[in-house]
């Protein structure tokens, strides 16, 4: 796939156009969107990427369309469970509800900033060293692992990295509206908002070494990187608002998220095996059988993965809900919301 210099100067400058139009027509004047609000341009967003990804199979085939839209969907399924650890972020942090956008957004543009680094890192080591696809796929296959059965309870408020940060910083106990510091007796204090930034910049960093190993373990194509991670970051704000109490009832996203990675950690490590010519000797006698899988067939497992979480996950708090055990939590998640 030969992208010209031009398609990607367009991409880039129409990427950054739209997130400087959110500043600016929704973030600039602070607000906490309306059901209405968010609904209208999480739709938007998602028909944009979709539209995205035919446009692409048509131009330049469905080999590279369908890697797009396993791409875009495992990246929008991890984009979800990290929305639930910015919710944990916004209630530790207390940031009142008509400045979470703010904080949301930069977020975000961090978060495409060091996935554009990556993205940039991941494919000048496929294109040098073939060996690198056992790395990523032992990476994922460990991350699936900290998915499945890591400590979802951890304070990502309280960590060791913002505790150092808490030290460095001296940090004033009130918020002062939208900004980042504040003078008080002739010295500048951080305000708990760029607590908050700091905090969710970090998070986005280790959520990179998640995602970018993850899509180039569907394409190695930089260009379908890229836009499939930019397009399920767009309208991640709005969902966060859209969505914010249903992100409590997923209780199996996780895992589900975790089948995900390691289905596509052991096709990172079938693909390294042909790539490295390893499996074969004797002449090119095969030593043994190891399967290419095809896209057609991430995108159907993927899918199905991400539906049968999210339909078990919603089965589940109904059911809880239905017994009385699950009143508890509801209210705490309305709490959360709200």
């Amino acid at each position: 796939m030969d992208i010209p210099l031009y398609v990607w100067g367009i991409t880039l400058v129409v990427t950054i156009a739209f997130f400087v139009y959110e500043f600016f027509a929704h973030v600039r004047t602070p607000h906490e969107p309306t059901i209405g609000e968010a609904a209208r341009w999480s739709v938007f967003y998602i028909s944009l990427a979709l539209l995205f990804g035919v446009g692409l199979g048509f131009v330049s085939g469905w080999k590279f369309g369908g890697e797009y839209f396993a791409g875009y969907l495992t990246e929008k399924a991890l984009s979800i469970d990290n929305l639930f650890v910015f919710l944990i972020l916004m209630t530790g942090f207390a940031v009142p509800r008509i400045y979470q956008q703010k904080v949301l957004m930069i977020g975000i543009v961090i978060a495409l900033v060091m996935r554009g680094a990556f993205i940039a890192v991941g494919a000048t080591l496929i294109e040098n060293f073939s060996w690198i696809f056992y790395i990523f796929g032992a990476l994922l296959l460990f991350l699936a692992y900290k998915q499945a059965f890591g400590d979802s309870d951890e304070d990502p408020t309280d960590g060791r990295f913002m505790r150092l940060v808490r030290r460095i910083i001296p940090v004033t106990e009130e918020y002062h509206e939208d900004r980042l510091t504040v003078a008080k007796a002739g010295k500048r204090y951080a305000t708990p908002m760029l607590l908050a930034i700091v905090a969710i910049g970090f998070i986005d960093l280790v959520f990179a070494v998640d995602s970018i190993p993850a899509i180039y373990g569907l394409t190695q194509e930089a260009y379908i990187v890229f836009t499939a991670n930019a397009f399920a970051l767009m309208g991640l704000r709005q969902l966060y608002f859209l969505i914010g109490g249903l992100l409590q009832r997923l209780v199996y996203l996780a895992q589900g998220l975790a089948v995900i990675l390691a289905f596509i950690g052991v096709k990172l490590v079938f693909h390294a095996l042909h790539v490295n010519e390893l499996p074969f000797v004797n002449g090119g006698e095969p030593l043994l059988w190891v399967p290419e899988i095809p896209i057609w067939f991430s995108l159907l497992f993927i899918g199905l993965t991400i539906a049968v979480a999210t339909v078990l996950s919603l089965r589940k708090t109904r059911n809880d809900s239905g017994d009385g055990s699950g009143s508890a939590s509801t209210g705490t998640a309305a709490e959360t919301t709200h």
